[in-house]
């Protein structure tokens, strides 16, 4: 009798725990409070670009080494972690390469030297950085140059056979010493689409991030396709602007529907154009216009709600002739002001780089981080501004006037208690 009495009471709690562990495992126990992010508990972004092309930051030298590419890794995120930054935003594709397993691009020749070299062991950099990025709480936004496939004829001459642009040589445009896809070609904008998908697919990143790199200039040679598809718009100018909105409105669109969760943005020029150019314009006489000479309608992304946020990279010094960077700040609240839209923010990108290229000498207003402690300033006590972003790795981790600055606008807080 107390023999079958226990096997009872085992048998219940068997039963109990099953049950328990099937509610687990379907989700409708919450046995752990969720971690916040960084970012969440700085209540801004406060971003720095780590840039791949020719190993500005990363790697340092071309490698096939898994070990090597690991241990810079790691070593760039604790500094990352140590200067206050909550988001890194890694370029993963330069030049219609790419930093990950891709069934769409081939291996980037800035990682080992040669397009189309995989890593040894398997190693998959953007896996590894994300992994590493997250058990940090910092944000991993992948960072993506749409339509440029070769920088010269070097890179040209080296593209593997696997490039796109091998398959497609019809697509390429060159300009310049570059090469570059048509941006009016639909094939080409789904391109672009289908390799972000890939990867908001495969990886656990937390956003998607283009650059200001569209048209390349005004001169581009694509009268083919301005005959071919342009019938609709007289102004080639208006038509160009156009394919990049397309590609623009795609990507956010599709993004979204495979990750509602996904973080899409760009960082443009920070001119739109200047009033001279046209009269809604910003009062600058910089001649290098988002809109005019990459064609790329930034304002109007904003109106429309493509993206999540627009960083516009906002280079240059208060009070400088050509391009004034108050001027700038307040022209781009104005027109978030005016869009006024929830689902947009305004990040500004900012120029920590010049601290040290330009401000050498104690009569630069960069000289000593003052220009950039200013910038800060002003971006934190701007309503409009959400937060901002740093380009680039190296100079922030480099330079001891940029830490300071750092260290004094991002805090590195302490681990709250377990209590609290």
């Amino acid at each position: 009798m107390k023999g079958s009495w226990i096997v009872k009471i085992a048998c219940s709690i068997l039963v109990i725990c099953m049950v328990c562990l099937l509610y687990i495992q379907a989700g409708k126990v919450v046995i752990e409070e969720k971690v916040l992010t960084k970012r969440e508990i700085d209540q801004e972004l406060r971003g720095v670009w780590v840039s791949t092309v020719v190993n500005l930051d990363y790697p340092i030298t071309p490698t096939t080494s898994s070990e090597w590419l690991k241990m810079q890794t790691d070593m760039i995120l604790e500094k990352v972690d140590e200067s206050g930054f909550n988001a890194v935003f890694l370029q993963v594709r330069p030049c219609s390469d790419a930093f990950y397993k891709s069934a769409i691009y081939p291996w980037s020749s800035y990682l080992t030297g040669q397009q189309g070299t995989a890593p040894d062991s398997g190693f998959d950099p953007l896996a590894y950085w994300i992994k590493k990025a997250h058990e940090r709480n910092i944000e991993l936004h992948a960072w993506l140059n749409p339509y440029r496939i070769a920088r010269n004829q070097t890179e040209w001459d080296g593209l593997a056979e696997s490039s796109p642009a091998r398959y497609h040589p019809d697509w390429v445009i060159q300009y310049g010493a570059g090469y570059y896809f048509d941006p009016a070609i639909p094939e080409v904008r789904q391109l672009v689409i289908d390799g972000a998908l890939e990867i908001v697919r495969n990886y656990d990143v937390d956003g998607i991030h283009l650059d200001d790199y569209f048209y390349p200039g005004s001169n581009f040679n694509d009268n083919n396709s301005y005959n071919k598809y342009g019938k609709d718009f007289p102004d080639i100018g208006d038509w160009r602007r156009e394919n990049v909105n397309m590609l623009v409105k795609g990507l956010d669109e599709q993004l979204h529907e495979a990750d509602p969760k996904i973080e899409f943005g760009i960082s443009p020029a920070a001119v739109w154009a200047s009033d001279y150019m046209n009269p809604e314009g910003s009062a600058t006489t910089s001649d290098y216009s988002s809109y005019y000479v990459l064609f790329a309608d930034t304002r109007g992304w904003v109106r429309e709600g493509w993206g999540d946020y627009l960083a516009p990279q906002l280079y240059w010094a208060s009070g400088e002739e050509w391009s004034d960077f108050t001027v700038l700040l307040d022209w781009w609240s104005d027109v978030f002001k005016e869009a006024d839209r929830d689902d947009v923010e305004l990040f500004i990108g900012l120029a920590d780089y010049k601290t040290v290229d330009e401000g050498s000498g104690a009569d630069s207003v960069w000289y000593g981080g003052r220009e950039l402690e200013d910038q800060m300033k002003a971006c934190k006590e701007n309503s409009q501004v959400g937060g901002t972003l740093h380009f680039r790795y190296r100079y922030t981790a480099s330079s001891p006037d940029i830490q300071r600055v750092l260290k004094e606008a991002y805090p590195v807080r302490e681990q709250e208690d377990e209590d609290e």
